[in-house]
């Protein structure tokens, strides 16, 4: 569970721009695919989510 939550960690990382070279060649040799692929699909879905309710947000604060 330890080197699902460092992918995690890496993963969101990488959405956000800010991860080392050090620690993207670490992951490469030490993480695990599947990891990293559930990872990226939680947090993608957790954005378009967010991007959602932010929109509905800014669209009733309009007045729609």
């Amino acid at each position: 569970m330890r080197n699902f939550w460092s992918a995690m960690r890496s993963v969101l990382s990488s959405f956000l721009g800010v991860q080392s070279e050090e620690k993207r060649k670490q992951d490469f040799e030490n993480g695990r695919p599947i990891h990293f692929i559930v990872s990226g699909l939680i947090l993608a879905a957790v954005f378009i989510i967010g991007v959602i309710f932010a929109v509905q947000g800014a669209l009733s604060l309009a007045g729609k």
